[in-house]
């Protein structure tokens, strides 16, 4: 009687594969993918016995180009009359030591040419630039351990950009890196956990953490998914087992607990944003909630228009750099009978335009008013006769004459 349940046992066992060799096979290609990263990222020394040093905004020097502090971020907001801009910093750092330098730097158009710029104890009177990559607006750290310049006492380091600017660039810090093995993972988790605010594309795609990753995450789960399942099936066929049920149960268990864990990351940024979308939306009136939203600068002066245009629609032209900005102003402005382009960036011929009719400019460059004459021009056409009737930060409203 013994001898039959125990057998039954056995055969209920199994029947029921387990889940722990997956996860711990999992485990292991994920230790053995993250390893083979680190063999390529590492640039100098796997355990080196320097730590990062970081400079902060206020520790920067604007020696070129014109702007100011503002929320502890240096926000650049133009290049002096040779076209460039020179933000600098007193070092002293062994090169020896650090292998990257990486500029914590937002807003910079992919055509920007950005510089880094240093000069050391070696050779004094030398000066020596290498270029920086931009990606998604952001630039990404400079290795640095290969140049041949990079030797000595590192006594200054800047960083040159040449303009003109499009757009203002904010500048958070400096940091230097030794970029050993275990500072390079710590900011690649940082990367993947980095909170993601919600933005006007979010509705399409998540990033899923930092928006500029190395080794985005769902990236390395997948590498060590499909070396689980090969691992997998090398072993069941070494060891003549059932390789197709071995195989899929295998996959099924890695793939649940890659999911679940990107999902992990997703309800933590989740929790996040619902915090920061309380703080600025909770308790507030429907006006208040336009005025605290990111467009919140434009439904302040759509108010303000609103209150100077007449009762009855009139014919309003909006026109803005942003496509976003033009159709949100159309959106406001309804039930007027407003016209702007979706898709373009172009102001209306003046051929178009009627005594009567109104003219919306909202952060719109290339626009140019006389208020001597009373004169609007645009894209070189011949000015039209208006009537200022508004203006507000980067907006005005006019009235065709």
């Amino acid at each position: 009687m013994t001898a039959p349940d125990g057998g039954s046992v056995t055969s209920a066992s199994q029947a029921t594969p387990s889940i722990a060799r997956p996860l711990l096979l999992l485990a292991a290609a994920l230790a053995v993918a993250a390893i083979a990263y680190l063999t390529f990222a590492v640039p100098a020394s796997w355990f080196p016995g320097a730590t990062a040093k970081t400079w902060g905004a206020r520790d920067l020097s604007l020696v070129r180009g014109t702007g100011a502090i503002v929320n502890n971020e240096l926000v650049l907001t133009g290049v002096d009359n040779n076209g460039q801009a020179l933000i600098a910093l007193s070092s002293d750092l062994p090169a020896r030591d650090y292998a990257a330098i990486a500029w914590d730097v937002r807003d910079v158009p992919a055509t920007t040419d950005v510089r880094l710029v240093w000069r050391s104890d070696y050779a004094p009177q030398k000066v020596i630039s290498v270029p920086v990559p931009i990606q998604s607006e952001q630039l990404l750290p400079v290795i640095v351990v290969e140049d041949p310049g990079w030797l000595g006492r590192v006594n200054g380091l800047a960083l040159l950009i040449r303009g003109p600017l499009s757009q203002p660039i904010r500048i958070r810090g400096v940091t230097a890196k030794p970029m050993g093995a275990v500072e390079t993972l710590s900011d690649r988790i940082r990367e993947w956990w980095s909170f993601e605010r919600w933005t006007g594309t979010s509705i399409n795609s998540v990033t899923g953490g930092a928006d500029v990753q190395d080794l985005p995450l769902p990236l390395l789960l997948a590498v060590a998914i499909a070396a689980t399942a090969l691992l997998v099936w090398a072993l069941a066929r070494w060891r003549r087992l059932p390789r197709r049920s071995t195989l899929a149960w295998t996959i099924a268990v890695v793939f649940a607990a890659s999911w679940g864990l990107l999902d992990a990351r997703w309800l933590w940024n989740l929790a996040r944003q619902t915090q920061v979308t309380a703080a600025q939306y909770a308790g507030k009136d429907w006006r208040e909630k336009h005025r605290a939203a990111d467009d919140g600068g434009l439904f302040a002066f759509i108010e303000q228009v609103r209150a100077t245009l007449p009762a009855a629609p009139v014919r309003v032209f909006v026109v803005s750099d942003a496509h976003y900005f033009r159709g949100r102003a159309a959106f406001h402005l309804y039930p007027h009978n407003v016209f702007f382009e979706s898709s373009r960036n172009v102001m209306p011929p003046p051929a178009n335009l009627r005594a009567g009719d109104w003219l919306l400019v909202y952060q719109r460059r290339g626009v140019q008013f006389d208020p001597s004459a009373n004169r609007l021009r645009w894209d070189n056409a011949t000015p039209a006769a208006v009537q200022l009737k508004l203006t507000g930060p980067g907006a005005a409203l006019f009235q065709i004459q």
